[in-house]
């Protein structure tokens, strides 16, 4: 079945978003990636249980986060990055449903595409087939060891057609998959991401991580 493995958020100011996250919700030491500079980015991946939260910050003017950034005037939700048994299969039905992709990786322990947001609605969607499934290459070297009990549980999407863009997300992923869908036009995009950690249930708004509460 398809899983929610990764939730993004794109920050403005990111060593100030992973204070705020490490101290109200007592997380490990976040791993930073040195690949994501090829995109003109930074970030910190959090491992919750075996799943992921990832903040991304702008290094240069132009990137994908940033233009985000400046859309939704300030930090907000960049991506939901789902775990599915048959990568070819997804790309194919994302193919037919007419959701291109953005990003082809193709590496030993994973492969994975970004799927383009306008396109399967709401979100860049990527679509992981890691080797083995346990494995997770964006969480780092050892994430294991620095993994806090719990999971990223869900995300909120907020579209127009809350409906359809569900259940294409759905068909893409071959299966059910923890996000939730609502109705909202005037501002598209990951609205909160769900944590389900020792102490209970966090729901981060990415548009002020501050307000992170139980």
């Amino acid at each position: 079945m398809p899983r929610l493995r990764q939730a993004v958020i794109a920050v403005t100011d990111l060593e100030r978003s992973v204070d705020v996250l490490r101290s109200q919700l007592s997380l490990g030491e976040p791993f930073a990636d040195p690949a994501v500079a090829h995109f003109g980015l930074r970030n910190a991946v959090f491992a919750i249980g075996d799943t992921f939260l990832e903040l991304v910050s702008p290094l240069q003017d132009g990137t994908a986060a940033g233009r985000q950034i400046e859309r939704r005037g300030g930090d907000c939700g960049y991506m939901a990055m789902l775990q599915v048994e048959d990568l070819a299969a997804a790309r194919e039905r994302a193919r037919r449903l007419g959701a291109s992709e953005v990003l082809e990786v193709e590496l030993d322990d994973i492969a994975e595409v970004h799927l383009h947001p306008a396109e399967i609605g709401g979100a860049i969607v990527s679509l992981s087939e890691p080797q083995p499934p346990a494995s997770w290459r964006w969480g780092g070297p050892d994430w294991t060891g620095r993994s806090v009990s719990g999971s990223v549980s869900g995300v909120t999407v907020a579209v127009a057609d809350a409906a359809a863009v569900g259940s294409r997300w759905r068909q893409v992923a071959g299966g059910p998959i923890a996000a939730d869908f609502v109705a909202d036009p005037a501002e598209p995009g990951i609205v909160a991401v769900e944590l389900e950690l020792e102490g209970g249930r966090v729901i981060i708004d990415p548009a002020d991580l501050t307000r992170a509460g139980r």
